[in-house]
Parts: structure tokens; sequence; C-alpha cells
């Protein structure tokens, strides 16, 4: 069909590697993954707006590569269809090569990766589409990301896994492949991974800015709480200090405003709370402007 690439097979997934004639290394060649929460925002945005019949979405993944690292910086969805009997994929190539165009625009530094999925299942359709990537990424191969949308899941809620594809054999079929899994690290601020970690705790119904703030204040009460036990337990002689952990406490401690009254903390606190506000309503206008200019840049 038109403007679409069209895969169709009804074996199962063997444990082979893919064709060599592809070009690609040996799984070997890449030691890890490093990953940006901007990718696994659009990532989950795209899974947000899916149509409700498809069981996952994917896209292609885009950043740069060194000689045996990858760094996964932006991604961008590909529509697709899959059916399972007979397990067949349906990829719109040329809207994949239309958003690639458009994003090298912008980062011309930037290529393609591979490709990520909404399920942590690794299927024969997972297969084709590997080959498929593989071609796009050649000589280098193509990296798998799969992101657990499932964020009820206890013990793999909003997991992330990172897989190259494996050569076990002589056949030379695209579907003949296995995943093999690879070290992934998310590269995160501060407030990144706060933001994270509040994904991966579930939605919140009906939470104000202000129970956030008061949640936010527990935990640093909670850990206030654990480093007084720890200093109290060193200083009592139960267990040794670590010089490490008190020059960190020590700096700590000196940022702090000392000799305040209660009033006056109070109005600092609420003082700096107002700079905070600003900052942010300035961040956003300053971030929906560069996104309009950078909209109206690729039109012209």
């Amino acid at each position: 069909m038109g403007g679409q690439d069209s895969f169709a097979m009804s074996s199962a997934l063997h444990l082979s590697f893919p064709p060599s004639a592809s070009g690609v290394f040996h799984s070997r060649s890449i030691t890890g993954v490093k990953v940006h929460p901007v990718a696994l925002f659009a990532i989950l945005d795209h899974f947000q707006r899916r149509d409700a019949s498809q069981p996952r979405v994917i896209g292609t993944l885009v950043g740069t590569r060194s000689e045996s690292e990858v760094e996964v910086r932006d991604c961008f969805a590909v529509p697709h269809g899959e059916s399972e009997d007979p397990w067949q994929i349906h990829l719109d190539a040329e809207h994949h090569r239309r958003m690639l165009e458009l994003h090298q625009r912008v980062r011309p530094e930037e290529t393609v990766l591979g490709w990520y999925s909404t399920s942590p299942e690794l299927n024969a359709n997972s297969a084709l589409i590997q080959d498929h990537y593989s071609r796009e990424t050649a000589p280098h191969q193509a990296i798998h990301l799969t992101l657990n949308t499932n964020v009820a899941d206890s013990t793999d809620g909003l997991g992330i896994r990172c897989y190259v594809s494996a050569l076990l054999g002589a056949s030379a079929k695209p579907e003949n492949c296995m995943f093999l899994s690879l070290p992934t690290t998310l590269l995160t601020s501060e407030p990144e991974q706060t933001a994270l970690n509040s994904l991966a705790a579930g939605p919140a119904q009906g939470v104000s800015d202000l129970d956030a703030l008061d949640a936010s204040l527990d935990q640093v009460k909670e850990k206030l709480d654990k480093v007084l036990a720890y200093v109290r337990r060193v200083i009592s002689g139960e267990e040794e200090g670590d010089a490490a952990v008190g020059r960190f406490l020590s700096d700590t401690i000196g940022v702090v405003p000392a000799g305040l009254d209660g009033p006056a903390l109070e109005k600092l606190f609420n003082s700096h709370l107002q700079d905070v506000f600003m900052v942010s309503y300035l961040s956003k206008v300053i971030s929906a402007q560069t996104e309009v200019s950078t909209r109206l840049a690729l039109l012209t």
C-alpha cells in the first residue's frame, strides 16, 4: 500500500541473529544507552493520544552515538498497524522519512538510533520492526526501547528497557532474531527525577498544588528524621561515622540561614516562593515563544 512498508510472516520468533548482510555490528559494540526524560514524556504523550483499539504505539528514536554508547535525546511517533494471526506489520515509512527530515532541520547532529514501543512484550512483529530499523541505522545497530505504561505495576511500573538484536545462526530471515538487553541510564536532573517519580506513582485525582507541596514537605521531614537518627547513632558511638557524609551535612547546613526566628523564616520562605512562581511563569512564556518561533521557521 502507498507510503507504507508491509511485512508478513507465519513462523514463530526464533533464537537467531539478524542477517549479517544488513551490516550491523556485533552486539557487544554497544555497552549502554542513555535516555533523556523528554523522550519518555513524548512516548507517554503518544500513548495517551492513541486509538483505543491499539495495544501499543511505536515510533523512531533520535539522538547521538559514540563508539560504545548511544544517547536518546528525542523521538517522534510513526503510525502503524499490526496483527497476530498471521503475524503482520504495516509501517508508515513515508511519515517516518518526513518527520526525520523536519527534525534534522532543527537538530542536524541527531540521527536515527532505533525505535520505541509502549509494551514490554517482544514478539514476532517486534523482530520485523527491528529488521526495518536495522536497515535505517546501518552500519550501526538499531536500539529497541520498551516502556511499560502500566504504572499500577508495582514491580515494573514505568519500566524502561533497551535491546539490540543478536545473531545465533546462519538463517537470513528477518524474523529469526532474539533481543539482548543493554544497560540503560536515565539522564535526569533533580526536577526531572521528581516528575518521573510522580508519573511512576500513578494518577492522582484532585490533588492541588498545596497538596503536592504538603506531600513534598512530608518527604523532606522523613529524610530529616533519618539524618537526625544517623547523627545521634554516630554521637552515641553506636555507628562509625562516615567523613564524606559529615562533610556533605556540614555543607548543607551552611547553606541554611542561621539564627532566624519563626516569623522571619516564614517571611523568607514566602518571598522565595513568589520568586519561584515568577520564574516558573516566565519559563513557560519563553518555552511557548520558542515553540512558536521554531514552527514558523519550519514553515519558511
